[in-house]
């Protein structure tokens, strides 16, 4: 399963400066919001996750939320999806691959799930 996502950095940045830390606690863990070196870094991580429960096929929802995914990196820098456990077990996905990147105004995620979802 294939997921894409394309969000304006803009957006994000609007959103942040407006709410400030509540709006990047809300999809978001504390190491995302550390890890973060810029407002395009936090807008990409925003369309990873879109982009991973398009993947899973149910979107950001009551099945599965914005705290269920966990945006990491491997030891070489790659970006790469962690579900949380109750996810993991829902969608019988554990590893999703990604493919990040943003420039100027956009950030696009693309998530691969490989064998698909179970659900």
């Amino acid at each position: 399963m294939i997921g894409i996502d394309l969000v304006k950095v803009e957006r994000i940045k609007r959103a942040a400066d407006r709410h400030g830390e509540l709006f990047l606690k809300k999809f978001l863990n504390q190491s995302e919001i550390e890890s973060s070196k810029s407002i395009s870094s936090i807008a990409a991580k925003w369309a990873a996750k879109e982009a991973v429960s398009k993947a899973l096929g149910c979107g950001i929802s009551s099945s599965l939320g914005f705290h269920d995914i966990s945006i990491e990196k491997n030891s070489g820098g790659a970006p790469y999806a962690l579900l949380s456990e109750r996810s993991a077990a829902i969608f019988g996905v554990k590893h999703i691959h990604l493919s990040i990147t943003h420039d100027g105004e956009y950030a696009v995620a693309a998530a691969f799930i490989y064998p698909p979802p179970t659900n």
